[in-house]
């Protein structure tokens, strides 16, 4: 998932991408063919109507799904090749910060392939400037306005809901099992974000990032529910799996047999659609929260081209 980086590289890789964008090279950026790494990344592209330009996705562009369906697949965003971005003749990478390998990065440098680097901060402001700097971009800032007042106009839906809230769940998140150990979501993750656009508490608050935590840990964090995301394959977390830990089954969550599951990139992207998981997943912790739909579910969704 998502790669936490100290503060200071944080603002490194922020001020990188806004002088790839601002600079007068990536105002004439040719995107006629793009490679476009990092899920919202490719969910924003779509939106702004620049799919047809993309010429091929990473394995975490799940959404829109023909994304995936309809355009070559050059890797997992952390373990790219070279050679398999190149061979697309991309025109420019469009990639979310924490892309990877760095020798690849500098591959790609080296061959003098632009490549716009998109900060991933997990607030409201940090979904409003991905859009805005991939639109700089490709040069779509008027729907871009139109896609942003969107996600403003959810986010204050989202924070009316959010008032209904009384007592805040104290919610775990749990990436997976390392040895047994849960590896859970501390702060400035994408996961303790969303926890708290939901109305809830992370219960993870000493450390940034992901860490394993010991038995101790989990059982002294009292959590009220478990969250984690949908995966196939190995390594599945569904509730029983996650109570079976003797940690695990000794919360106030396995008491209540409350586990919470839901799609990787719909949950933990901030994008355009973060609004609308943080209210699905408020409505899953708190049931008898009254949830209208959101502006954007009760318009056509659609900006002019």
């Amino acid at each position: 998932m998502h790669c936490i980086f100290p503060t200071t590289r944080r603002a490194l890789l922020a001020l990188t991408a806004a002088f790839l964008i601002a600079s007068p090279a990536s105002a004439a950026t040719d995107t006629s063919r793009i490679v476009s790494i990092g899920g919202a990344v490719t969910e924003i592209l779509y939106a702004l109507g620049h799919d047809k330009e993309i010429v091929g996705v990473d394995t975490t562009s799940l959404y829109p799904p023909q994304a995936m369906k309809q355009k070559p697949n050059v890797g997992y965003m952390r373990q790219l090749s070279a050679e398999g971005v190149l061979g697309l003749r991309p025109s420019v990478v469009i990639a979310i910060a924490g892309a990877g390998p760095k020798e690849t990065m500098s591959v790609l440098e080296a061959a003098k392939v632009p490549l716009v680097v998109v900060p991933d901060s997990y607030s409201e402001a940090g979904i409003v400037e991905k859009i805005d700097l991939i639109a700089k971009v490709t040069g779509a800032s008027a729907r871009a306005q139109c896609i942003t007042e969107a996600v403003h106009d959810d986010l204050a839906a989202l924070a009316r809901i959010r008032a209904g809230i009384g007592e805040k769940k104290r919610v775990l998140f749990v990436l997976s099992f390392v040895n047994g150990r849960a590896m859970a979501a501390g702060t400035h993750t994408a996961a303790d974000g969303i926890i708290k656009l939901a109305g809830a508490v992370n219960v993870i608050g000493d450390y940034d990032g992901y860490k394993q935590l010991t038995d101790e840990a989990v059982i002294a964090a009292r959590p009220d529910v478990i969250l984690s995301i949908q995966r196939g394959g190995p390594g599945v977390l569904d509730a029983a799996t996650v109570f079976a830990q003797p940690a695990f089954a000794a919360t106030p969550a396995a008491a209540q047999k409350a586990f919470v599951s839901m799609e990787g990139l719909y949950l933990l992207g901030f994008g355009p659609r973060t609004a609308r998981a943080a209210r699905d997943l408020a409505t899953t912790l708190y049931p008898d929260l009254k949830a209208a739909p959101l502006p954007s579910e009760r318009s056509s969704g659609a900006c002019p081209e």
